[in-house]
């Protein structure tokens, strides 16, 4: 009889470990089971238009206009002055935020924003209700001279941005709008409906930020990064459905960080029209 009880709790307890062993194989499955991905992940059409030149103009002619103190684009907002010492240098930054909300963009990489709690500005992970998006002119000095001047639009760089060395000698002056450096480069399947091809984010001479390839009826195709002119991260292509969901159809891994040695891109995952998960890289 205790003999056969031994054996009966060997049995359980295999059974038991069989079975974490499939919960395992089946949480990780679950992750790419499915190559339905929601809209609001990703943008389900291209942008109509990028850089909107009368509205460069419209924005110029309320400039001429008194504004009330501290609003800008129409916006009013807040300034904060935020203190530092670094290695016996002074550091100081001013800029302004906003508690407006705003409909995020989803072809931008980098939304800057106050997080009020640490008192810290950040670029990424921005959630509505739990922080502020910058908006307005921004400056940071070090030991009072500026290094760095530029205009936010709801968290976006916009218009002209210059940086300068600690002898007020400028260094840098770049252009922007609504986050869009004014370097990147638009390819059209057709120049007269302005129906977009490509969106390459360039910066400075290099693709810097996230890129993006439509179909004809203007449905994403394939979106990823550019980090200094090199792919990184996870690049997604999509069936075409016309517009009526989206489906992965590969991702495609690169780098992590750019210009690391001896990586090989390889393919992690593959669907098939339905949504159905064909391949997984283990």
């Amino acid at each position: 009889m205790k003999q056969f009880l031994f054996l009966l709790f060997l049995l359980l307890l295999g059974s038991q470990s069989v079975e974490g062993q499939d919960l395992g194989v089946d949480r990780k499955a679950k992750e790419d089971s499915t190559g339905l991905v929601s809209s609001t992940l990703l943008p389900t059409v291209a942008p109509l238009l990028l850089f909107d030149d009368q509205k460069v103009k419209e924005e110029k002619k309320k400039k001429k206009k008194k504004a009330r103190k501290s609003t800008y684009f129409g916006i009013k907002t807040r300034k904060v002055s935020r203190r530092r010492s670094i290695q016996g240098q002074e550091h100081i930054e001013l800029f302004h935020y906003t508690d407006a909300s705003w409909k995020s963009n989803p072809y931008l990489r980098d939304r800057y924003w106050y997080d009020s709690k640490e008192r810290i500005i950040r670029s990424q992970g921005f959630v509505e209700g739990k922080g502020y998006l910058l908006h307005g002119p921004y400056q940071r000095l070090v030991n009072q001279e500026v290094v760095e001047q530029g205009m936010f639009y709801y968290g976006t760089k916009h218009q002209t941005w210059l940086t300068f060395d600690t002898n007020n000698v400028l260094q840098d002056k770049a252009h922007f709008e609504e986050g869009w450096p004014k370097e990147s480069r638009i390819t059209y399947f057709n120049t007269s409906t302005k129906a977009i091809e490509k969106l390459i984010p360039v910066q400075y001479g290099l693709e810097e930020g996230n890129f993006f390839h439509f179909y004809e009826n203007q449905q994403v195709a394939v979106t990823g990064e550019y980090r200094y002119g090199q792919k990184v991260g996870l690049w997604t292509e999509y069936w075409n459905t016309n517009n009526t969901q989206a489906i992965r159809k590969r991702e495609i891994q690169y780098q992590e960080k750019p210009y690391t040695k001896n990586f090989r891109p390889y393919i992690r995952a593959e669907w098939d029209k339905e949504g159905k998960l064909i391949y997984r890289k283990n």
